[in-house]
């Protein structure tokens, strides 16, 4: 399935939006569909850590950190109910403001025909968006 991507450039250096973006007490605040965090297994984002939470719609959704860079992003596995799917968030900063890309490439768990394709991207792009944009508002309130 081609990629959804979602983009945001916040008025935060770098190392403030991550150090937000891997508070987990903060999650639920933010990401879009995040009711409850189920189980965390590691040293959250680092390389094979997983978190586990509930979301409606969804059931359960896993996600297992396959790559971490420092500054830079990070990258997972992402497996709820009905799909599979890699995830890679990016941030590109100048030390004041920084720029957030999301993209997820996911694969249906079962053979799907092209219109519900076409608005389970919309519905995921719409649902990335609405996670940056609340991302923006948290990272706003803490200035």
């Amino acid at each position: 399935m081609k990629a959804v991507r979602a983009v945001i450039v916040v008025e935060s250096p770098g190392i403030e939006v991550e150090q937000l973006w891997h508070d987990r007490a903060r999650w639920a605040s933010w990401i879009d569909g995040f009711t409850h965090l189920e189980k965390l297994e590691g040293e959250w984002p680092l390389e094979g850590s997983r978190r586990v939470y509930s979301s409606p719609g969804r059931s359960l959704v896993s996600e297992r950190v396959i790559k971490y860079e420092a500054g830079s992003g990070l990258t997972l596995m992402v497996e709820d109910a009905r799909t599979t799917a890699v995830q890679r968030v990016r941030f590109e900063s100048d030390n004041v403001r920084t720029r957030i890309t999301v993209e997820v490439e996911a694969e249906p768990k079962e053979k799907m025909a092209p219109g519900p394709r076409w608005w389970w991207r919309r519905k995921h792009g719409e649902s990335l968006q609405r996670t940056l944009q609340r991302f923006s508002y948290e990272l706003a309130a803490d200035r």
